[in-house]
């Protein structure tokens, strides 16, 4: 295909970089004018494709690939823009709008000429066909785009002879003149004079292009507007005038539409010299059109709001120019957009102040919820809290009343039995043991008989490591409250520490006069009996219990496991 598509920024770079001569179309999807020139577009690239005398290479890119590039790079504010660079991406000139003169007259004076010298003929060779004076001076007359004189009768040959160099001097430009007079002085062939006036020609093409500054052109009185009556920056003032048609009604637009860009504030570069190119046939668009409402907008900001606004894609350039702004209509103007900007602001501020309260109830709102949800957490924690203390003291009073029933059975038996318990209770519940008096068979005797009874009685035996599992079973028999489990926990603990620790001094020591062991190791019968049955003794101030140094360990390590046995079976 003659006209390349170029898909991406990179590939439209490789492009300029890859051919010596490439006219780019800068195109835009929306726009009616580049969807109804492209056909003649493609015609144009294939006659130049086919042409071998020229070396061009077409290419189109659209706006929404090249995105901010389009105008911060290429400087594009119309489309179509037909622009024509050199290798390497060195811009020539550029046609703004569809005008296909405008680009031929562009190609041709850019003289993109292929680099074709021909078949070639050796020096002195006779192949070359010899051409009269005459045959000549119509060709150099062709090539310099002159009118052909009408060629001299056989009689006035002679005559003619001596007046063809003058003919050519007159009909000539200067810079020919100039080649042409001195080839005959120099003796140069006819040839030679022919390159020299091409040599001469492509030279004056080309000449380096002149870059000027766009903003030498823009009005200062609408300039002075924008800056002190508006506020707008300079260098945004000058933007928008460049971009807005020149008018401050379109620079304005242009601002508004252009405010939150990166590169707003950014120099302006210099753009080559409008040097007329782009005139074609003499008709310049004013403005722009769309085919589907038929409004005239002003500038392409304005199409671009349009487009936005309404959807509309379909437009195409106009000659029409609308009518400027009277100082009335103007300043009537600015008050509006004066207005219009206050009025945004004070929605942007309203909006702002709006979010700010929204996320100050939300945040009192989540503040609000933890609140509630760790005043809930809490009073979860005191209900069950209640709750197993109410437990306890069910269990409580019902081993109060268990121990209470039990004495009462033990009163009726001893009444029954004139004082005397007729067996000792079992161990299973909290059965402690009675103590047994002797009492005369009359059941007389008194205080007195009370006294030599328990004079009588005979000492208990020292605990014995024969008996451990009888102390381990009287501490597993509390039921209640799970005392039981809780007493053997501790023994296990105070075993389990001096076993696993033996040389640690603060293990073999047990301090009775703590909380833990006073009250989940003294009340229940057996505990004390088991430590010292394992080798701990009383201490000399009678206020705790010290492990024996000659302590056996393999009793320790038997405790320990019968103990562990037991709080297991406790637990299940």
């Amino acid at each position: 295909m003659a006209l390349e598509e170029l898909p991406s920024s990179d590939s439209l770079t490789a492009f300029l970089s890859t051919h010596s001569n490439s006219l780019v179309c800068f195109s835009a999807t929306w726009c009616g004018p580049c969807k109804a020139s492209k056909p003649a577009l493609e015609s144009l690239a294939s006659q130049y494709a086919a042409d071998p005398s020229v070396d061009l290479h077409s290419g189109i890119v659209y706006e929404h690939v090249l995105g901010d590039e389009v105008t911060s790079k290429y400087r594009i504010r119309a489309f179509p823009t037909y622009v024509l660079f050199k290798k390497g991406g060195e811009e020539v000139g550029r046609v703004e709008g569809v005008n296909f003169e405008g680009i031929k007259s562009m190609v041709a004076k850019a003289v993109c000429k292929a680099m074709d010298m021909g078949a070639g003929h050796s020096l002195g060779g006779g192949n070359v066909k010899a051409l009269s004076p005459e045959e000549a001076r119509a060709q150099r007359l062709a090539r310099l785009g002159a009118a052909p004189v009408a060629a001299p009768t056989a009689g006035a040959e002679s005559e003619q002879d001596g007046k063809m160099a003058d003919a050519e001097m007159k009909d000539a430009p200067e810079a020919t003149n100039e080649v042409a007079a001195k080839a005959p002085s120099e003796g140069k062939s006819e040839d030679d004079a022919k390159m020299d006036v091409d040599e001469a020609a492509e030279g004056e093409t080309n000449k380096e292009v002149e870059m000027i500054d766009p903003t030498e052109s823009l009005s200062k009185e609408d300039i002075e507007t924008l800056t002190n009556s508006m506020g707008f920056s300079l260098i945004r003032a000058q933007k928008g005038l460049l971009h807005g048609n020149g008018t401050v009604e379109g620079a304005v637009e242009w601002l508004l539409a252009h405010q939150e860009d990166d590169d707003i504030d950014d120099p302006i570069e210099n753009v080559p010299k409008n040097d007329g190119s782009s005139s074609g046939d003499g008709l310049v668009a004013q403005s722009y059109k769309c085919n589907e409402c038929g409004k005239v907008l002003s500038n392409m900001a304005n199409l671009e709001l349009h487009a936005n606004k309404t959807g509309h894609s379909d437009f195409e350039e106009s000659t029409e120019l609308k009518k400027p702004l009277t100082e009335e209509e103007k300043k009537a103007k600015i008050e509006e957009i004066k207005s219009l900007l206050k009025a945004k602001r004070t929605e942007r501020e309203l909006k702002e102040k709006n979010e700010n309260v929204d996320r100050e109830k939300q945040r009192r709102f989540m503040g609000k919820e933890m609140i509630k949800t760790r005043e809930q957490m809490e009073m979860e924690a005191r209900k069950r809290q209640a709750l197993m203390k109410k437990k306890e003291k069910e269990a409580a009073l019902k081993e109060r009343q268990r121990i209470r029933a039990e004495l009462e059975k033990d009163r009726r038996e001893r009444a029954a039995n004139k004082g005397k318990l007729s067996s000792k209770l079992g161990v299973d519940g909290y059965n402690p043991d009675g103590i047994q008096y002797d009492v005369p068979a009359d059941g007389q005797g008194g205080a007195e008989n009370a006294d030599a009874a328990i004079a009588k009685k005979p000492k208990q035996a020292a605990p014995s490591a024969a008996k451990m599992d009888e102390y381990i079973s009287k501490v597993s028999s509390y039921r209640a409250g799970g005392d039981g489990g809780n007493c053997l926990k501790i023994l296990k603990a105070y075993i389990g520490n001096v076993v696993k620790n033996p040389d640690e001094p603060k293990y073999r020591k047990i301090n009775m006069d703590n909380k833990a062991y006073k009250t989940k190791v003294k009340p229940f019968l057996g505990a004390k009996s088991l430590l010292l049955a394992v080798g701990f003794n009383p201490t000399e101030d009678g206020l705790g219990l010290e492990l024996s140094e000659d302590a056996d360990v393999k009793v320790l390590e038997q405790a320990l496991e019968k103990v562990e046995a037991a709080y297991d079976a406790y637990m299940k």
